[in-house]
């Protein structure tokens, strides 16, 4: 087992939320939990491709084990984000932007280190599934599963940003079934599929 798939293996799952959402017309920033409540564990998100670390947001800039699964993983650039009304510029619009369902060529990897809010993921049965970021959590989504992401009711969330190489940020809204990305997304997730058949 390498070190990225053990790194805080005592703290992986304690802090990851995620539920199946309850699709409706309030604000993107609500919880839009299901009633009763359908909650999504870190394995089955995990099988969409998802992947999750809980580090320690405090010592972000000399941090170990963020360095470790930097190295492992290849991600050689980083930025900081602050996203909240008072530093982003056409906040309101910028916030429909990243809420608009899409896909990305390569990974899309945040470690958020303050404030809070919400990527969304489709599962296989084309639901989508909310899952709560806070400061500590660094997630992964794979290249060509449709997501999108919204801040909470807080509206402030300090991201770092990282990325294999060169960054490009250029969403590919839904549909896009033909991209390369989503192929291959799609293949990969029907062989992981195939092993968890056979398996049972």
């Amino acid at each position: 087992m390498t070190f990225v798939e053990t790194v805080c293996c005592s703290h992986r799952f304690m802090a990851v939320q995620a539920w199946f959402m309850q699709e409706n017309g309030e604000d993107q920033r609500l919880p839009h939990h299901k009633n009763p409540p359908e909650y999504v564990s870190m394995e089955e998100l995990e099988k969409l491709g998802v992947l999750y670390w809980h580090l320690d947001p405090e010592k972000y800039e000399n941090d170990p084990d963020l360095q470790k699964i930097r190295e492992a993983r290849g991600y050689s650039y980083m930025d900081l984000l602050d996203l909240c009304p008072e530093k982003v510029e056409n906040y309101e619009q910028k916030l429909k932007n990243f809420y608009t369902e899409h896909i990305h060529a390569d990974e899309e990897i945040r470690y958020c280190l303050e404030g809070s809010g919400y990527f969304d993921v489709r599962d296989k049965d084309d639901h989508w599934i909310r899952i709560l970021i806070k400061a500590g959590d660094l997630i992964v989504l794979p290249a060509g599963i449709y997501h999108r992401f919204t801040l909470d009711t807080s509206n402030y969330i300090k991201l770092m940003r990282l990325f294999v190489g060169e960054p490009v940020w250029t969403p590919f809204n839904r549909p896009q079934e033909h991209h390369p990305a989503r192929k291959k997304y799609i293949e990969n997730f029907s062989k992981k599929v195939g092993v968890l058949l056979k398996a049972h």
